[in-house]
């Protein structure tokens, strides 16, 4: 941990990114107030401070030594509880690729893997990070001193860091991520429907027919995966736009509403608030974008 501390120190940037594909590194020198963002699919390994998220009514908390899956691209709202300038709070992301994962659980051989559930798992799961964990995230970690071992090295040991994942405690949702036909596939096909159609009226049973299941089928999926309902999920999408823009269009509130799909400005004002707190006019002049997966990362 003192390792996987000093290198996420003397490498963090304010934009997250390294030069190690789909790898991030965050420092947070203070608490933050509760913010939405969205999740993004991530492994997010804390090794210093902590942090909340909140998933519709579920709540997450994670500290020093322990990791977070986020499977699914979800609206959550989320704080660093525990940040200061002396110790900041430090965490490693890894962006989860379906494609990698599917590759891995091609090549496992039988027995390998813990038995695969047909349940859908929740989008958003907390455990302690083993040490094995760690080991690959420190050995990646180390690369960015050594660049030209980049392109041969971190391939090989972000495959051990899915791997170390795929056999521990939260093995089945990452799984799942992987297999093109799992319960949490299937609401993560919904989920990014939803994300593109936004502003658009739909059924539910539209949802479920692109998903291949029952109504009742993917009412159950999608609750377990988002903690809310495709409706519920929709208006949080919604609001989460409205936000983005409002940062950079603080005049338009009326424009807006209608862009993200609202036809009657009173009820924008009143959901916006239920969802943030303030009106949309009090929020505008107060709004910066924030890096994308900082919450989580």
């Amino acid at each position: 941990m003192e390792e996987l501390r000093a290198l996420l120190v003397r490498h963090a940037r304010p934009d997250l990114n390294t030069p190690i594909e789909d790898v991030l590194i965050s420092r947070v020198d203070r608490t933050t107030p509760p913010s939405p963002s969205m999740s993004g699919a991530v492994l997010a390994v804390v090794a210093q401070g902590a942090k909340r998220i909140a998933l519709g009514d579920r709540v997450y908390e994670y500290g020093a030594g322990q990791y977070l899956i986020a499977s699914v691209d979800l609206p959550i709202t989320g704080e660093f509880t525990r940040a200061s300038r002396d110790e900041p709070a430090l965490g490693f992301g890894l962006l989860l690729r379906p494609a990698a994962i599917a590759e891995l659980l091609m090549q496992a051989a039988p027995g390998d893997l813990p038995a695969a559930s047909g349940a859908a798992p929740s989008g958003l799961a907390v455990s302690d990070a083993p040490a094995e964990l760690l080991d690959a995230v420190v050995r990646l970690l180390r690369l960015i001193e050594r660049p030209r071992d980049v392109s041969a090295l971190a391939p090989l040991i972000k495959r051990e860091i899915l791997w170390r994942v795929l056999t521990g405690e939260q093995g089945c949702a990452v799984r799942q991520l992987g297999l093109a036909d799992s319960s949490l596939t299937r609401v993560a096909r919904a989920v990014q429907w939803i994300r593109d159609h936004y502003a658009q009226a739909f059924q539910v049973e539209h949802l479920a027919r692109l998903c291949g299941v029952s109504v009742s089928a993917f009412h159950r999926n999608f609750q377990a995966v988002t903690a809310s309902s495709p409706i519920q999920f929709q208006k949080q999408i919604r609001l989460q736009q409205a936000r983005l823009m409002l940062a950079t269009r603080p005049g338009d509130i009326g424009g807006i509403s209608r862009t993200v799909g609202y036809d009657s400005p009173s009820q924008f004002s009143r959901e916006y608030r239920r969802r943030f707190g303030v009106s949309p006019s009090q929020d505008a002049g107060r709004l910066r974008p924030a890096p994308a997966g900082s919450l989580i990362v």
